[in-house]
């Protein structure tokens, strides 16, 4: 069997300035929750996914707001968009689909750990990690776990993250780290770009192994003395980073891969699906 691990939250996202502005009788705004459903059925009907889950962020802060103050927020969202969250998650669940809404954690801490506990069952052929969330990337292995990009169908498995981020999976924490990720809201350090620091952490694999001394990391990376003393001087930010940047994948999410198998819509599907078929398009208003 192969398990489908939907990313809801970027879903919503993609399909709210992907689609036109829709809205309910009641005058909800529903244009992004009724394309991300419409997608789910699509793998389901046609894509021939049997098993899956949906993790979404139920709030957008988490545990990793107290620890980095810059971490991202709900701040600046559009109201139309913010407001269809809880929607989506009443979709997902009457849909019939499993359902992960974060509230501590993300929902990439949640795919994580499902693709962790599915990757243990031998019935699994493979897990697919439907996301193009570079976090994701430390959490494919070998061809078995990988992620895939549904906007243009391409598998990454381990040798697709190794070409794309110059790193293994294991080491993509520390790349982030290194680098930053201005959509989680951390900087990085100075002078750490993609070419560096993929290029020390090939060699070194982690940031606690990387040496003080440049001259012993016989690497092509330029200004590696200045590097290595922003290194040096900012080592603890670079570990906060990285923890930052690690998913948690021992929260729990199901009991079984067989928790995953979808049977069909709920009684309580049809009432919203009729809504939604019923919402009436219109054009988003500017902000």
């Amino acid at each position: 069997m192969n398990i489908h691990l939907i990313d809801g939250t970027y879903e919503l996202f993609r399909h709210f300035f992907a689609v036109p502005s829709a809205r309910d009788a009641e005058g909800r705004e529903v244009g992004a929750v009724r394309g991300v459903v419409a997608s789910i059925l699509g793998m389901i009907n046609r894509g021939g996914a049997t098993h899956v889950g949906v993790a979404t962020d139920h709030v957008i802060e988490s545990f990793r707001n107290r620890m980095w103050r810059g971490y991202k927020t709900g701040a600046g969202i559009d109201p139309d968009l913010l407001s269809q969250f809880e929607l989506l998650e009443e979709a997902v669940s009457a849909l019939g689909v499993m359902l992960w809404p974060m509230v501590e954690y993300e929902a990439d801490d949640a795919l994580a750990a499902a693709a962790a506990k599915a990757e243990q069952d031998p019935r699994v052929e493979k897990v697919l990690i439907c996301t193009p969330d570079k976090d994701l990337a430390q959490c494919v292995r070998g061809t078995r776990v990988v992620q895939l990009i549904r906007r243009t169908n391409v598998e990454m498995d381990e040798a697709a993250v190794v070409k794309k981020f110059g790193v293994p999976p294991a080491s993509i924490p520390d790349y982030l780290a290194l680098v930053g990720d201005t959509a989680d809201g951390y900087p990085g350090l100075p002078g750490w770009g993609a070419k560096s620091s993929a290029a020390v952490l090939a060699k070194f694999g982690h940031i606690e192994c990387i040496p003080a001394d440049a001259k012993e990391w016989k690497v092509n990376a330029n200004n590696a003395a200045i590097l290595a003393a922003t290194l040096e001087r900012d080592r603890d930010r670079a570990l906060l980073f990285r923890d930052l940047a690690t998913l948690r994948t021992g929260i729990p999410v199901f009991d079984s891969v067989d928790d995953l198998t979808w049977k069909g819509p709920t009684p309580r599907f049809e009432a919203l699906a009729r809504s939604f078929d019923a919402a009436k398009t219109a054009k988003r208003a500017s902000r």
